[in-house]
């Protein structure tokens, strides 16, 4: 009898607190959106981005695949292709300022195989990565994702989002 008194005395023992941080960042623990990948990109909607200077891979995004969730994640279908002209394709994440998570890769025939995994705060040291590049140039200015596709479209048009500052690449040429 003294171990059912126990049980149910456990189960009105009061809710446990909340923090200060979780106050303040309800927004982000609840949980997101979840979209089943895009179509197939076409080579047609594929916008290439500049990396770093020492990247071997060509990365593009489609630009059909391109949205902003009302949990303001930023999706949107990676090409990457290597040097010797073969594609990665993989249906992805930004939630900004500095996390991304892969939802999906695609199959040779076309098809997604569903790899949903954790978010991950970019690694450190990693500007030279496509992480990086997309959030930081494009998807994320001044560290809040961008309000709409049609938004982030221009930024990879442009070149960056144009209230983001970037550095004039070093296009050779002497004195």
């Amino acid at each position: 009898m003294r171990w059912l008194l126990v049980l149910l005395m456990a189960g009105c023992a009061p809710t446990q607190p909340v923090s200060d941080w979780e106050r303040q960042n309800r927004q982000r623990l609840v949980s997101e959106d979840t979209a089943a990948p895009p179509s197939y990109p076409r080579r047609a909607d594929l916008i290439e981005f500049y990396v770093s200077p020492t990247a071997e891979f060509r990365y593009f995004v489609d630009a059909r695949s391109l949205s902003v969730g009302a949990d303001r994640i930023v999706r949107f279908t990676l090409v990457a292709r290597s040097p010797s002209g073969v594609d990665n394709v993989s249906y992805e994440g930004i939630r900004c300022p500095r996390e991304h998570r892969l939802y999906a890769v695609a199959r040779a025939e076309g098809s997604w195989s569903s790899r949903d995994s954790d978010w991950r705060e970019f690694p450190r040291g990693t500007s030279l990565g496509w992480q990086y590049a997309l959030a930081h140039y494009f998807f994320c200015p001044h560290r809040d994702p961008i309000r709409s596709a049609a938004e982030g479209v221009d930024a990879l048009r442009r070149g960056s989002h144009p209230s983001v500052y970037v550095e004039p690449k070093n296009l050779g040429g002497g004195n």
